[in-house]
């Protein structure tokens, strides 16, 4: 029986210098190698070219380079690039680029389906496959950073982690991931331009807090009332709000990091003077702005997009109480590439 080859992009830079030495050969093979597979994204052992062809072999012998694939990529009128981005294991997952006139924006996936279950998001309808790895999370990066670059003349500016899946699910794999991107010998960004969103555990959000995460938070809140938010979000049950403002409370105290709440206002829904009481309310317990998100409805269901004068009414309470407040329009809906919509369609 063949044994699986192991991904070594899972090795350590320490782990790679042990392996040459392991295997007879100097320990700075290691750190040549580990520059291979993140600074320069090596697809194969071939592409290392300042590598002995028998050291190549060797590697060949004992690893795999799982590098992701993009299956298809599509193109909105409004100049957003959705990937449909196949991994090793014939799995399917989806990652965006939204320009803008200043930047151009990542929103990368961390697993294949969703461990949650939010009713208005065509995500959370597919099954959790599996947590995807820090390699495939940074593939997905550094596949975004080259369309940015084509297309839009300049580097990737910003990521955020708003694609399939919940970040904090994969919270071990998702850190990771962010390690890499931020080092200076992966993509060297700035953590400051990342945001990792959560529909809101609040214990892995304390233990972000505690592992001193230098990245934004944000958090899919819909509805500061339990009763409608367990109804938008059922998971939400397990977590009530009073621990989720208890998490942000203590996220901000060790951090000193304003939280963004992503907010949907859905007619009949949330888009009451009750609900709109209850957001403003929540939102004077830590530092925080508000993106009012325009919804993408996924189906004729129950989740239908509230009326205009509903969306204003949000913005002159929040904005009365001093709350910042932006309203995002969706970027992608022709090509099912906005917030609410990866599904896999392509798989």
């Amino acid at each position: 029986m063949q044994i699986e080859k192991k991904d070594i992009r899972a090795l350590s830079k320490e782990q790679l210098r042990e392996f040459f030495t392991a295997n007879g050969d100097k320990a700075f093979r290691g750190n040549q190698v580990y520059e291979w597979l993140w600074s320069k994204v090596a697809h194969s052992f071939e592409d290392m070219t300042n590598v002995s062809k028998e050291t190549r072999t060797m590697l060949q012998a004992n690893f795999v380079i799982n590098h992701i694939k993009v299956d298809t990529m599509q193109r909105s009128e409004d100049g957003t690039v959705k990937n449909a981005v196949r991994l090793h294991d014939g799995l399917v997952v989806e990652s965006v680029l939204i320009p803008t006139n200043t930047r151009t924006t990542a929103c990368v996936s961390s697993q294949v389906g969703c461990s949650l279950d939010c009713n208005f998001c065509a995500t959370a309808r597919l099954k959790r496959m599996r947590n995807l790895e820090p390699a495939e999370i940074y593939d997905q990066v550094v596949a975004i950073d080259k369309e940015s670059r084509l297309y839009y003349n300049h580097p990737l500016s910003n990521i955020v982690f708003m694609g399939m899946g919940e970040p904090l699910m994969n919270y071990n794999n998702v850190l990771k991931a962010i390690e890499m991107i931020i080092s200076p010998e992966g993509l060297g960004m700035s953590p400051k331009r990342i945001m990792v969103s959560t529909s809101g555990v609040p214990k892995m959000i304390k233990k972000l807090a505690d592992d001193d995460v230098k990245f934004k938070l944000a958090v899919s809140l819909h509805s500061a009332i339990d009763e409608i938010r367990s109804r938008i979000m059922p998971f939400s049950t397990n977590f009530p709000l009073a621990d989720l403002r208890e998490s942000l409370e203590y996220w901000y105290k060790k951090t000193k990091s304003k939280i963004s709440y992503e907010y949907v206002v859905w007619k009949d829904i949330n888009d009451n003077k009750e609900s709109i009481d209850a957001l403003v309310k929540f939102c004077k317990y830590v530092p925080c702005k508000v993106n009012l998100i325009e919804y993408n409805p996924i189906d004729d269901g129950e989740f239908q997009q509230a009326s205009d004068e509903s969306i204003n009414e949000y913005i002159k309470a929040l904005e009365a109480s001093g709350i910042v407040v932006k309203v995002r329009r969706s970027r992608g809906k022709d090509i099912d590439a906005a917030c609410g919509q990866l599904a896999n369609k392509e798989a």
